[in-house]
């Protein structure tokens, strides 16, 4: 067990409620915008709606392939100028998307998204942190995901509110005005960074790394990576298709809806259960503790039946809620804050990947096998991934 981490800064506290604010906004009119706004732009264009929603997975490939050039340029140069070309894309995506007519205009939209989307997101805002703070990002990393795990409940009434009013198109261009006024100048208020290795204000000095083994390093980020990737795979598929799968265990539609709303809170409370009695456990400790609850939910759930959807919805919730904080904190823990950001972009590469592919490869299995064979299967996947962090130690 690690000795208790030193609560953040004030200077670090502050510079975390930024971009947690600034991620919530962010999210909100970007990965959650297609939710509500799809099925619009699918009657108005008349266009099929695969190619509507493949232009979203398109901006998530693209999202993949640039996170690890995303990585280098903040381990060059800070991420505050990083985040702040981020608001400027992402501002200039939906202005395309409110602008432009036809479906090559929406997929021009989310290319210019993806792009995006790589450089302003979870991955991007972790880096900034492990910049910033060394080992230290830690509690600052929590302190984001705390804040930003309310993006869909903040992105989709928002969306839901505006559609009606402005049409999805002058709801997009809204979106572009509020990254314009709000989220870019919340980004200039960053710190800037000179190099990777500056202590930020109010943080302890780094202590000098020391060079890892190789073979170890290479063995312990193929782990990660494996169990990173198998864990989007399955959030990926559930995000799309939970309401479904849940109906399909014998529950009514709004029984099914009423479970799976239970999934915003129950992150949240993952990563205040992480922000609290974890913080005197090691990230990989932490990690294996929020990677066990999605298989024993299942396991209820294949037992029990239909009466243990609303456990499943919980533990599920709860373990992506801690799993979204070890993305950024499992990594800094085990390799340090030197090249952090570039493994971070790396990271980010099969794990975007996965997010893009895995609905539409999983929904014929979805379609085909039953609910309870299919939430049986997600939580063994789930326990394939949690066997990758078995075998994961310290640094030698």
């Amino acid at each position: 067990m690690t000795p208790p981490a030193a609560p953040p800064s004030p200077g670090a506290r502050r510079v975390a409620l930024i971009l947690g604010v600034a991620q919530t906004l962010a999210w909100s009119v970007t990965y959650y915008l297609p939710a509500v706004v799809a099925p619009v732009v699918v009657a108005d264009l008349g266009a099929d709606p695969t190619l509507v929603y493949g232009a979203f997975s398109l901006a998530l490939l693209i999202s993949g392939l640039a996170a690890p050039r995303v990585g280098r340029a903040i381990e060059r140069r800070g991420g505050r100028p990083v985040l702040l070309a981020s608001a400027a894309l992402l501002a200039l995506g939906l202005l395309l998307l409110g602008l432009l007519p036809g479906l090559w205009g929406w997929a021009l939209g989310w290319i210019v998204l993806g792009l995006g989307m790589a450089m302003g997101l979870y991955e991007a805002a972790f880096a900034t942190l492990g910049v910033l703070y060394g080992r230290a990002a830690r509690r600052p990393i929590t302190l984001v995901t705390l804040v930003a795990g309310f993006a869909s409940t903040v992105g989709w009434p928002m969306s839901a509110a505006l559609v009606p009013l402005l049409g999805w198109r002058g709801t997009c261009l809204a979106y572009s005005a509020m990254l314009l006024l709000v989220v870019l100048p919340l980004y200039l208020l960053l710190p800037r960074a000179a190099a990777p290795a500056e202590t930020a204000p109010g943080a302890a000095p780094e202590p000098a790394e020391a060079s890892l083994p190789a073979d170890w390093v290479r063995r312990s980020f193929l782990l990660l990576a494996v169990f990173f990737t198998l864990r989007a795979i399955i959030s990926a598929t559930l995000s799309v298709h939970l309401i479904a799968v849940l109906g399909g265990l014998g529950l009514s539609v709004s029984a099914a809806v009423a479970a799976a709303a239970l999934m915003g809170p129950a992150q949240v409370g993952g990563r205040l259960l992480e922000f609290t009695l974890g913080k005197a456990a090691h990230p990989l400790t932490a990690a294996r503790l929020g990677g066990a609850l999605l298989p024993l939910g299942a396991l209820l759930l294949v037992l029990a039946g239909p009466v243990a959807a609303v456990p499943f919805v919980l533990l599920y919730g709860a373990s992506n809620g801690i799993m979204t904080i070890s993305r950024g904190a499992l990594p800094l823990a085990l390799f340090g804050p030197r090249g952090y950001p570039v493994l971070m972009g790396k990271l980010a590469l099969p794990i975007l990947l996965a997010q893009a592919a895995a609905p539409m490869l999983t929904a014929p299995l979805v379609a085909g096998l039953p609910a309870v064979t299919i939430l049986g299967l997600a939580g063994l996947l789930a326990l394939a991934a949690l066997g990758c962090l078995l075998p994961l130690r310290r640094a030698p």
